[in-house]
C-alpha cells in the first residue's frame, strides 16, 4: 500500500503543480518521446542482463507491492523447522527422509503452502537436511557451507536491484538523447516555422529530458531500492534457516535451534519468544 501511495504522491505532486502553476496536461503528451526513452532503456537493459532477466524483474516487481515477507510469513518458516527438526530428533534422522525426498508430498511441508510453493527455498532446506542426516559433517563445516551458498544467492538475490538502477542511472541521459533530437527537428523548419511551431517543438524535445528524469528519481530508483530491500529481507530468511540448522547439528535441541533462527530475523516483523513457543505447542 505505502509503494502504491508513493507512486500517486509522484504523479500528484509534478502534474498537480505544473497544471497550478498554468501548465496545460496535453504539453507534456507525446508518446514518441516516450518511445524514444523506454526503448532506448529497453534496449539497454536487454544488451547488459540475462535473457531471462527481463521477466525475472518484471515478475519481482508487480510482486513488490504486496510483500510476502511478514510476521506469519516468519513465524511459518520457524514452525516448519521445528516441526522437522523436532521428527528428526524423536525418530531419528531417516525418519525425514520421505519428507526431504518429496516435500510437496510431506505432511509436514504440506501445511505450509506460502514455503513449498517456493521452489528455491524448499530445496535449500532439504539439501542441508540431507547433508545433516549423513551424519558426516561437522556443525563447522556445516556452516562453511552454508556461507558459501548463502554468498552465492546474495549475487543471484541482488541482480534484479542492480540491473533496475543501471537503467535508472541512464533514464537521464536517455531523455537528453530525446530532447537533442528534438532539438534536430526544431533547427529543421527553422526557415519555414513561426514563433509558435519552433515554441512547440522547443517544448516537446524539454519533455523528452523531464520524462527522462522524472523516470529515473521517481519511480526507477525507488523500484530499485525497493528491489534491494526484498533481497535482502529474503537473503535474512536464508540466514535464519541456516543458523537454526546449524544449532541442530551443534546438539541443540528444536526448541532452541529455532530460537537461534528466530533471533536473526529482522525486528521488523520478528515474531517474539512467547508467540513462537505458543506456535511450536501448537505444532
Amino acid at each position: 500500500m505505502a509503494k502504491i501511495i508513493g507512486i500517486i504522491v509522484v504523479f500528484a505532486s509534478v502534474l498537480g503543480g505544473f497544471i497550478l502553476s498554468g501548465g496545460q496536461f496535453m504539453a507534456l503528451v507525446h508518446p514518441f518521446e516516450v518511445m524514444i526513452i523506454g526503448g532506448a532503456a529497453l534496449g539497454g537493459f536487454l544488451q547488459s542482463n540475462p535473457g531471462s532477466m527481463f521477466m525475472h524483474v518484471l515478475k519481482k516487481s508487480l510482486s513488490m507491492f504486496s510483500s510476502r515477507f511478514t510476521h506469519a510469513y516468519y513465524l511459518d518458516v520457524l514452525r516448519l523447522l521445528y516441526e522437522i527438526l523436532n521428527k528428526s530428533r524423536r525418530e531419528g534422522m531417516m525418519a525425514i527422509e520421505a519428507d526431504v525426498e518429496d516435500p510437496s508430498a510431506s505432511p509436514i511441508f504440506s501445511k505450509y503452502p506460502v514455503i513449498l510453493k517456493d521452489t528455491r527455498m524448499t530445496a535449500y532446506i532439504c539439501d542441508y537436511l540431507r547433508v545433516m542426516s549423513s551424519g558426516n559433517m561437522a556443525p563447522h563445516e556445516l556452516e562453511g557451507l552454508f556461507d558459501m551458498e548463502i554468498a552465492s544467492l546474495k549475487e543471484e538475490l541482488e541482480h534484479p536491484a542492480h540491473a533496475v538502477a543501471k537503467i535508472a542511472d541512464g533514464l537521464p541521459a536517455m531523455g537528453i538523447v530525446a530532447a537533442v533530437l528534438g532539438i534536430v527537428i526544431t533547427m529543421s523548419i527553422l526557415a519555414e516555422a513561426d514563433n509558435a511551431q519552433i515554441g512547440e517543438k522547443v517544448g516537446t524535445a524539454l519533455v523528452g529530458t523531464f520524462l527522462g528524469i522524472l523516470a529515473s528519481y521517481g519511480f526507477f530508483g525507488p523500484l530499485a531500492t525497493s528491489l534491494e530491500h526484498d533481497a535482502k529481507e529474503e537473503l535474512n530468511v536464508y540466514e535464519s534457516i541456516k543458523a537454526c540448522l546449524v544449532a541442530s547439528a551443534s546438539g541443540m535441541p528444536p526448541s532452541l535451534a529455532v530460537e537461534f533462527g528466530r533471533k536473526v530475523l529482522y525486528p521488523a516483523h520478528r515474531p517474539s519468544f512467547s508467540e513462537l513457543e505458543q506456535a511450536m505447542r501448537g505444532s
